[in-house]
């Protein structure tokens, strides 16, 4: 596991410049390096070619999103991204879904390639970790994870498995960045120290 590519899936609107992500981005780009990771990076909302992140998604052990919750999820660019991009990785990502014709009802999802990579959830909501963990809150307590559960599986049916998601919470209304930096750096150095 020495390639990491970090993806930033942060987009400027009115009231969010993105900083907070770009920040986060930065702080893993160095905290990675310093343990001596080879770092590629996209920031989706500046653009790529398909063809470049494709070898830039082989290259990778481990892809990192950086990104927003909006809307209960990810922002479109990172939908956007993974409809155009990963599509095009059939054979390299994927063979097929699974099943085969003798059973077709069974072992959809498990035509993966990509069994050997991980991935990472890096997030900032202005919901409070209650919202989510908290039985009668919003999100009734099933967990970050469960809410990303869509994008867990979108890299499972590629036969990868995930590292530990982080969350920064409470972003508008109660800013913390001094302890989201700190809390994020020791989550990294806790996966990526050897």
């Amino acid at each position: 596991m020495k390639n990491i590519l970090l993806l930033n899936g942060s987009k400027e609107l009115k009231f969010s410049k993105g900083k907070l992500n770009a920040t986060l981005q930065e702080l893993a780009k160095e905290t990675l390096t310093s343990l001596g990771y080879h770092i590629k990076e996209t920031i989706i909302d500046k653009g790529y070619t398909i063809e470049e992140e494709l070898q830039k998604l082989m290259w990778a052990d481990v892809w990192v999103y950086q990104m927003p919750g909006w809307w209960m999820g990810e922002p479109w660019i990172v939908k956007k991204y993974i409809d155009e991009v990963y599509i095009q990785g059939k054979d390299q990502f994927f063979i097929n879904d699974g099943r085969t014709s003798a059973n077709p009802s069974l072992n959809y999802g498990t035509g993966g390639l990509l069994k050997e990579k991980k991935y990472m959830f890096s997030l900032t909501w202005n919901a409070p970790i209650e919202a989510f963990n908290l039985k009668g809150e919003f999100f009734d307590g099933v967990g970050v994870d469960m809410v990303y559960l869509h994008l867990h599986k979108t890299h499972q049916y590629m036969g990868m498995s995930a590292l530990p998601t982080f969350i920064c919470n409470d972003v508008c209304k109660n800013p913390q960045i001094p302890t989201y930096l700190e809390n994020y750096k020791k989550h990294l150095e806790a996966i990526f120290k050897a």
